[in-house]
């Protein structure tokens, strides 16, 4: 599948500077909650990138930054999303919990993740061989007791990345099914048509990224912790209303949503072009509205809508399945990168092991349950 390149060579530098600015402004936790990490900004072969450094002293802490939450602690809890059976909901989460020792024995918790945004879905601007080299070459120098991690890596929207990655040495840990939209011009889905037909006949009031006054971000907060922290996991990244705001006003997250006339939002969707792909680092509706209201739809049309427009992948993330493919998303499954080839022997062999099984066992378990 042939994507969007031209977009895809480096991050924006001004919206690298304003991140790593306002996670050093402002106390980490009170902009997300249940995350400790260090931001740094990462300027390598003429690119640049935000870093981030946490330590294993640091856990409990958010997946997006430990793979022992994402890998253990979240793996155990999204069985009880999407498995019915008790007996095999038991059997997995036995299957997950005797990985702990691997997990911890690959010393991953006390990394150096490179173009961290700290979004649950963190896209990759294009990197060659070269950049590849240069990056895995300063960081292990410069950190030669941590390893170094890329994540949010997928066959669909970066080939030619994950095949200089592996030709660095990286190892490909699978972490998710996730559902890509690629917009080639294919006409719409029923699904589709009824979504944009539900946007424009819908009573609420579309708000656009300029709409949004400052009461509004408490209630993108709420709207958020609904969704995903109350009614899917708690360990979901804790975005607060300081997060959405600071992100929102430093240019660096566009926002859109839905209210009632005259009143409190109802929905809301925070967008994010990386590279070549569109992502969605907060959506939200207010779950005690009807589902047939099809807020969720609406949030994901405008998202659609606006990564064809400007010629984008959309990685809808996981989870949903049925809902995504309906939309025209595919199927495929994410990597996190690995390097560790300048760590002592028993971490590279966990890593190496870590690699194997996630291939022959957690492949199958995430395409077969759509994790």
């Amino acid at each position: 599948m042939n994507g969007p390149e031209v977009d895809r060579v480096e991050n924006n530098p001004r919206e690298v500077e304003a991140f790593v600015r306002l996670f050093n402004d402002v106390p980490v936790r009170d902009l997300v909650r249940n995350l400790t990490v260090a931001v740094e900004a990462f300027e390598i072969a003429g690119r640049c990138f935000p870093l981030t450094l946490n330590d294993r002293s640091e856990a409990p802490n958010c997946y997006i930054c430990c793979p022992s939450s994402a890998y253990i602690n979240y793996a155990i809890d999204e069985t009880r999303n999407f498995v019915s059976s008790p007996l095999l909901q038991k059997a997995i989460r036995m299957l997950i919990g005797l990985c702990a020792p691997l997990v911890r024995a690959s010393g991953l918790d006390h990394q150096m993740q490179v173009n961290n945004w700290l979004y649950s879905t963190n896209p990759v601007p294009l990197l060659d061989r070269k950049t590849v080299a240069a990056i895995r070459d300063d960081l292990t120098v410069r950190f030669p007791d941590r390893a170094v991690v890329i994540r949010s890596l997928n066959e669909i929207a970066d080939p030619s990345t994950i095949a200089a990655l592996r030709a660095e040495g990286f190892r490909m840990l699978a972490a998710r099914q996730i559902y890509i939209f690629a917009n080639r011009g294919s006409a719409m889905t029923n699904d589709m048509k009824r979504d944009r037909k539900r946007l424009r006949t819908t009573p609420f009031e579309q708000v656009g990224d300029a709409d949004f006054i400052e009461a509004d971000y408490a209630r993108c907060e709420a709207l958020y912790r609904m969704l995903y922290l109350d009614k899917y996991t708690p360990l979901n990244p804790h975005y607060t209303a300081r997060y959405i705001s600071e992100m929102h006003r430093r240019g660096i997250l566009r926002l859109a949503g839905l209210r009632r006339s005259g009143g409190e939002l109802v929905a809301v969707t925070a967008l994010s072009k990386n590279g070549g792909t569109l992502t969605q680092p907060i959506v939200g509706y207010d779950t005690g509205l009807p589902v047939s209201e099809g807020l969720y739809r609406m949030m994901m049309a405008l998202a659609q809508d606006h990564a064809a427009s400007h010629g984008l992948f959309f990685n809808m993330s996981a989870g949903a399945a049925a809902f995504k493919r309906l939309r025209g998303a595919v199927a495929t499954v994410e990597y996190n990168a690995v390097y560790a080839g300048h760590l002592p022997r028993r971490q590279r062999m966990a890593v190496r092991i870590m690699e194997f099984v996630l291939a022959k066992i957690g492949i199958p378990l995430l395409r077969r349950f759509e994790l």
